[in-house]
């Protein structure tokens, strides 16, 4: 029992380091689309400014600030989704050593109760 819970201590800190750098990933794969939208703001703001200072614009004066609009917005959903793609895949890859450290250490107790019920 001692080993058992020894076993399954040690699991617990390998998978913890395991996943240490996760989160710093998950946070930028919710800044991205943010970033993005925020400079989407920006570009739009650019837009109006035109308006608002000649009264009247033609479409290739605006059509500066809704590039920025639409490029920053481009962006953050492209660093978004290559980012959440990594990220599914390390978790995935996390998963299956877990999977193999636990059917490791369950095959481990099962030879130490044997070797104990042996003697």
């Amino acid at each position: 029992e001692m080993v058992e819970k020894s076993v399954i201590a040690y699991g617990g800190v390998q998978m913890g380091l395991l996943e240490r750098g996760l989160s710093w990933i998950g946070l930028f794969i919710a800044l991205a689309p943010m970033l993005g939208f925020m400079g989407t703001v920006i570009g739009m703001i650019q837009a109006f400014d035109i308006i608002e200072l000649k009264g009247e614009a033609k479409p290739d004066e605006l059509a500066g600030g809704i590039k920025v609009a639409l490029i920053t917005t481009v962006s953050g959903l492209i660093v978004a989704i290559i980012l959440q793609i990594f990220y599914n895949y390390i978790v995935s890859k996390i998963d299956s050593l877990v999977n193999q450290m636990e059917d490791a250490s369950i095959s481990l107790i099962d030879v130490l109760v044997k070797h104990k019920l042996g003697k």
